[in-house]
């Protein structure tokens, strides 16, 4: 395979970190680039690191330096995105993008839609998805129906979570009773839109994902599932210890409804197993490289590198057999949420021992990329810590 297009890779959370190892192992040439708070903490040794203007607040600032470091490294480079700030970004200003860089990304419009929880929602409604019973807030009358409807405890999430977590680093909040909805409907809402949602039953493990990337034509090229195992923060948070796992009944759901809204390129979405129904309800949906991608390319599909094989008119052959049993784990949420997990009296050391057996996929950590590791690791147990002495 030739390797003649490098990679610019636009994030430096785990996902990106994810993108950079895979991509390295094949001795492409990455730059990696993010705003200064994760550049100090992701900066990987495998890449060309640097900081970029914030795709949020500077946004034209952002576009005139991706054009000056295209036409710095001459040959079109890939460009990749792993976080949904990036992606509306690029989304935005593809047409002048496209002229420097190389990517593959739904409509416009399609990603405004599934990154909006309540039209995110709808869209699932509309194609027969089931979903938890969800009541959007725009007024006094909205508010006082969801309450007539509502069991406790229930949850409150932002619509656009990406601009939500600028501000409250939550996916959700954990509402209990009336007057906590009331009050902690007034303090959030100034920071956006919200949206009420019963809770689900069920442990962490009820939680499923599938991952598709389709070419431009629509043609599957490679298909992936998971099971969550753990999540950080336990209640309501982002993969700490996952296992790939084939799981047929949600693909013949997915397939379908992501061919009849073309999600081309790379797309994954979030259900939840209700064990009152056995009925999956979705979650989420994101229309690029999501936390836990790296788990694939030790599962025998490599969505980094096929991407990149694609865009570059390499013809890569679709993959859709996938290895099951394999763990990805992010050593520093899975042992944080342990700890909240053994005060419950819900998880042993035992289980948290066990949980290493087999063959694994570490988020972050890495002998011969070890920073990125130690600084995410550093900045968990200090939030912890922090957030410990407030209760």
């Amino acid at each position: 395979m030739k390797h003649e297009h490098c990679a610019v890779v636009l994030d430096l959370s785990a996902n990106g970190v994810g993108i950079i190892r895979s991509l390295s192992k094949k001795g492409i040439k990455i730059y990696a680039f993010d705003t200064e708070r994760a550049y100090k903490i992701g900066k990987s040794r495998l890449a060309t690191c640097n900081i970029c203007p914030n795709p949020l607040t500077e946004e034209n600032e952002l576009l005139m330096f991706l054009i000056n470091l295209s036409q710095s490294i001459g040959k079109k480079p890939i460009l990749y995105a792993g976080s949904d700030d990036y992606i509306v970004f690029i989304s935005r200003n593809r047409k002048v993008l496209s002229r420097y860089f190389l990517f593959l990304l739904p409509d416009h419009s399609l990603i405004e839609e599934v990154l909006d929880k309540e039209k995110a929602y709808e869209l699932a409604l509309k194609h027969n998805i089931a979903c938890p019973k969800t009541y959007i807030v725009e007024n006094e009358d909205h508010f006082e129906e969801a309450i007539a409807n509502l069991d406790f405890p229930c949850i409150l999430k932002p619509v656009l979570g990406h601009e939500f977590r600028k501000n409250i680093n939550k996916k959700a909040i954990l509402i209990n009773d009336l007057d906590q909805l009331k009050a902690d409907y007034q303090t959030y809402r100034e920071y956006g839109k919200l949206i009420i949602q019963e809770i689900i039953p069920g442990d962490d493990n009820c939680f499923y994902k599938v991952a598709t990337f389709y070419d431009d034509d629509m043609k599957l090229m490679a298909l992936f599932s998971l099971q969550k195992n753990h999540q950080f923060p336990a209640e309501f948070g982002t993969g700490a210890h996952i296992i790939s796992k084939r799981v047929p009944e949600l693909f013949d759901i997915c397939l379908p409804f992501f061919e009849e809204i073309e999600l081309k390129g790379i797309g994954m979405a979030e259900f939840k197993k209700d064990p009152r129904d056995g009925i999956y309800k979705f979650i989420e949906i994101n229309p690029r490289f999501w936390l836990t991608h790296s788990l694939t390319e030790p599962s025998g599909i490599n969505f980094v590198y096929m991407y990149y094989l694609y865009l570059t008119k390499q013809n890569p052959e679709p993959i859709f057999y996938q290895i099951d049993g394999v763990k990805w784990i992010y050593l520093v949420r899975y042992y944080l949420t342990f700890l909240q997990k053994r005060k419950r009296k819900e998880m042993s050391f035992i289980d948290f021992y066990k949980g290493f057996q087999g063959k694994k996929e570490f988020a972050l950590f890495a002998w011969n990329d070890p920073m990125p590791f130690i600084r995410s690791t550093c900045s968990h147990l200090v939030n912890a810590w922090k957030q410990q002495r407030k209760e």
